[in-house]
C-alpha cells in the first residue's frame, strides 16, 4: 500500500468537506489525520493548525467556501492565536496549491 501525503484543506468554519467532490480531484478517498498524528503529520497541533509554517509534503488547498469573506482568520499555531488576512494574503503566505 503506497503512503499517502496529507492535505490540509481551508475552509470557512461551517463547511462540510464534499467526499464525492474530494475523491475527484485526489483520486483517493478522504480520511481524517488521527487527532494525536495531526502534529507530527502537519507540524501544528489540533486547534492551531495553520495553512502556513506546515510540515515539507502537506498540500495547501483553500476551499471556495472562503470567497464570500473580504477577511479571513485563520489560526496561526496554536488555540490562542489568529491572523487577520485578505483571501489573496491567506494564498501567498500559504502557498496555496489549488
Amino acid at each position: 500500500m503506497k503512503k499517502q501525503k496529507p492535505v490540509l484543506i481551508v475552509t470557512e468554519g461551517t463547511a462540510k468537506l464534499d467526499n464525492h467532490k474530494y475523491k475527484s480531484l485526489f483520486h483517493i478517498k478522504a480520511k481524517m489525520i488521527p487527532y494525536d498524528e495531526v502534529e507530527a503529520y502537519v507540524g501544528h497541533a489540533p486547534g492551531g493548525v495553520c495553512p502556513f509554517g506546515v510540515n515539507e509534503g502537506v498540500a495547501v488547498y483553500l476551499d471556495e467556501s472562503l470567497r464570500k469573506f473580504d477577511t479571513v482568520y485563520p489560526a496561526a499555531g496554536n488555540g490562542h492565536t489568529a491572523v487577520k488576512l485578505t483571501l489573496q494574503e491567506l494564498e501567498a503566505a500559504a502557498g496555496a496549491e489549488g
